[in-house]
């Protein structure tokens, strides 16, 4: 088992392969190739996406192609979404962003995106497809519903020689439009970031809400914290996911230790308030596995999808509550007589997703699709996230 000391050394050694190109002897078998929009794309939605990036960055030999807007980037980039929507502008033009090229060969490219408009920001780099022997999009949101308005621009998803997308109900719609391999990849999270282990802080915030909310329950909350009852932790801003954070890291760090100092966290399906984009589609958002790795107790509503049944197996993985709000104090006060519960709820939660939830076993997953050997410091990260959670067991 690998120990904390440890594992910080096989994180630094990674880190000086990926950075090393030149010394083969330590360079790890598969070289790999990720664009990152981290410098054009700031809002808060995108920083998961950095997270993950992150984590692989730190495991692997990666080279990150931090791609950077060229003069008056935001007036071309406008236009091409305009005259792509028309069909009037090529896929493969570059929107506006500062050519690269890239200097030799890799095994593996990995395009993260968010949505189906960040595939165009690859074009920036020059001869991609003929510099890497493998190509792979990972895409994070794009829903059923959403497939026949978008097939010209989801053709670009052709240029890749696999296809993961974080929604399941989306694989087969998108694989018969693009006759490619696609395959179902869940959300994860930097376990790391947000786990409460190996010294669990004061849980000083009784309630977090973060994001998409359902309002019933929302409101009684603030009548509740209004009279002292409780501490509530909401947005008080529209729109949180297109704010620009300062820095993605430091933005991460701030919400992992709210979460890790919260009692009951505020889960709900993925866009649970956008039925005219979900069309029945039920699928699981990253509240869930952040609130849960930081060792909170989920309550709100189970996503009644197949996903949320692989990623959450565990019994009372959400403490379930009407989105109206009529018995959501009740269900705070059942937990709040029964400390021992909310205990083992939280450290369940927690446990589970260092075993389950962390990047690098969507990492896993993806290299496992690909054939591609797991390098020792991916190892050696599953095993000090199975160390920290024995320990947490043995604790209880």
């Amino acid at each position: 088992m690998v120990n904390e000391s440890q594992f910080l050394k096989l994180r630094g050694h990674a880190g000086t392969m990926a950075s090393n190109n030149s010394d083969s002897q330590i360079r790890p078998r598969v070289s790999i190739c990720v664009p990152t929009f981290r410098s054009i794309l700031r809002e808060t939605f995108q920083c998961s996406l950095y997270e993950a990036q992150d984590v692989l960055v730190q495991t692997n030999n990666v080279d990150l192609i931090d791609l950077q807007p060229a003069r008056g980037f935001s007036i071309k980039d406008r236009w091409h979404k305009r005259l792509l929507f028309r069909r009037l502008a090529p896929l493969t033009m570059n929107p506006g962003l500062q050519p690269v090229r890239l200097t030799h060969d890799y095994d593996v490219l990995v395009a993260t995106c968010q949505n189906i408009w960040d595939l165009r920001l690859i074009n920036a780099i020059d001869k991609w497809k003929e510099r890497c022997r493998i190509a792979v999009c990972w895409l994070d949101e794009i829903w059923a519903t959403e497939i026949a308005a978008c097939a010209n621009l989801l053709r670009g998803l052709k240029k890749f020689d696999h296809v993961f997308v974080n929604y399941h109900g989306t694989v087969g719609p998108l694989a018969r439009l693009l006759d490619r391999p696609c395959h179902y990849l869940p959300v994860g999270i930097d376990t790391l970031r947000f786990s409460p282990f190996p010294s669990p802080p004061d849980r000083s915030i009784d309630v977090y809400s973060i994001g998409r909310r359902c309002e019933g329950i929302h409101q009684v909350l603030v009548r509740a914290a209004s009279q002292n009852q409780l501490f509530y932790i909401h947005d008080s801003y529209q729109e949180l996911a297109r704010m620009k954070p300062i820095d993605y890291k430091q933005h991460r760090d701030l919400f992992a230790n709210m979460a890790k100092r919260t009692k009951y966290f505020l889960v709900s399906p993925a866009k649970m308030n956008s039925p005219e984009q979900q069309q029945g589609q039920v699928q699981i958002g990253y509240r869930y596995l952040e609130g849960a790795a930081a060792g909170a107790v989920l309550v709100g509503q189970v996503a009644d999808c197949e996903a949320f049944r692989e990623l959450f197996p565990w019994p009372d993985a959400v403490v379930e509550v009407r989105p109206d709000g009529s018995d959501t104090l009740e269900r705070l006060a059942d937990l709040e007589v029964n400390p021992q519960r909310v205990s083992s709820l939280s450290r369940r939660n927690a446990v589970e997703c260092l075993l389950r939830h962390d990047w690098v076993h969507r990492w896993r997953r993806m290299f496992e699709v690909l054939a591609i050997q797991l390098s020792p410091e991916m190892i050696a990260r599953e095993e000090y996230l199975k160390s920290l959670a024995d320990a947490a067991c043995r604790d209880s």
